[in-house]
């Protein structure tokens, strides 16, 4: 089967729709999969839910799907640097879900692995824990989170071989290894594409199995957030 595609938008090719749910991995502007979130964008889908961190920024990453109104939900732990999140928000326009960062880790964990939910300590007593199952274990209060799943996982990594193994580098692995596994179809650009078995197993983050289209592309890899000092 070959997983290969010529680019972004022949990767999404009959996969976007109108209500559907999507993970896009990253952790600010690092390690987004930011030629699919274009192509995404481009595909018209509208209604939909995104599950991100966080949402990039105005005019970059998830931010040019908040810009076209295209994102109806985001299910995030940052609203972070986005000017035009946080003004749909409070307007009343964008639906958000907050979750503390390692209980959405976690959630999209679980949701790759079919378990369907787990009981954390973490924001017990909260506004977190409103409208949520709660229960005691040796004493202590736990609340019930549930596992994450996607219609489409749009992952960015650093190297794929031709059956989709997947290496991510540094801290661009952030949530792209979990997201790979809770998708019910996992799209994922990279930065070089490789033979089957050129890549040392040992070192393959993400198995071929998880994977059903690449894309390899250019990046512009942009820094959120510049600070320098003077010399």
């Amino acid at each position: 089967m070959n997983k290969i595609y010529p680019d972004a938008a022949a990767a999404l090719d009959g996969l976007p729709f109108d209500g559907m749910t999507i993970m896009a991995g990253g952790f600010g502007l690092c390690g987004i999969p930011e030629n699919l979130i274009t192509a995404l964008r481009d595909s018209g889908a509208k209604d939909i839910t995104a599950i991100s961190n966080n949402a990039g920024v105005d005019d970059f990453g998830l931010g040019l799907l908040l810009q076209t109104r295209q994102i109806k939900k985001m299910v995030s732990s940052y609203v972070g640097e986005n000017a035009t999140f946080e003004k749909q928000y409070l307007n009343g326009e964008l639906e958000l879900e907050f979750n503390p960062q390692g209980t959405l880790s976690e959630r999209i964990r679980a949701g790759g692995a079919g378990i369907p939910g787990f009981y954390t300590k973490t924001g017990v007593g909260t506004l977190v824990a409103e409208g949520k199952e709660h229960k005691d274990f040796n004493g202590e209060t736990y609340i019930l989170e549930t596992g994450l799943v996607a219609d489409i996982s749009l992952v960015k990594a650093w190297k794929a071989d031709k059956e989709g193994n997947l290496i991510y580098r540094k801290t661009a692995r952030n949530f792209n290894p979990m997201m790979a596994t809770a998708g019910k179809v996992t799209v994922v650009e990279v930065e070089e594409i490789v033979e089957t078995g050129t890549l040392d197993p040992d070192q393959i983050h993400t198995p071929g199995i998880f994977v059903d289209r690449i894309v390899g592309g250019s990046f512009e890899k942009r820094i959120e957030k510049r600070t320098t000092r003077e010399a």
